[in-house]
């Protein structure tokens, strides 16, 4: 039985699927609706988020094209943000805060890494027993 044909969806079909997901549709009712497989969304989004919208190309060999200045792709963003609107400035705000938890995290590992080494380097001490001659609670190393 041979197998059906491969669908080939567009870079437009793409980015119009991505933008709504983004918008908060329900994944599982777009895909109904559009006979698509959810999986496929999730790879497409990975695409986009990795390489861009060129990135999102149909099958077969990329066409080797210098992009149009008016191109959608040659902006390189699905939606683009005004500078100075509220929106540049809610993510100029996010990108700050992002950039001081990654270095916060940062300072923590390097806390973190001093005291396992400083705990690594610490020798257990040993409690003599509570009888004389009689066997100390902790094993001696074979250093």
């Amino acid at each position: 039985m041979p197998k059906p044909a491969a669908r080939v969806f567009s870079r437009e079909f793409k980015l119009k699927v991505l933008r709504r997901m983004e918008a908060g549709e329900n994944v599982c009712a777009l895909a109904r609706e559009l006979g698509v497989r959810r999986k496929l969304f999730y790879a497409w989004r990975k695409a986009l988020r990795r390489g861009g919208p060129v990135a999102l190309r149909g099958r077969g060999r990329p066409r080797h094209r210098p992009p149009d200045p008016g191109d959608e792709l040659a902006a390189g963003g699905v939606a683009p943000v005004a500078a100075g609107g509220p929106l540049a400035d809610e993510l100029a705000a996010a990108r700050e805060r992002i950039a001081a938890l990654e270095r916060k995290i940062g300072q923590q590992q390097v806390a973190l890494d001093f005291f396992r080494r400083a705990l690594s380097l610490t020798k257990p001490r040993r409690r003599a027993s509570g009888k004389p001659g009689g066997a100390p609670s902790t094993r001696s190393s074979a250093r």
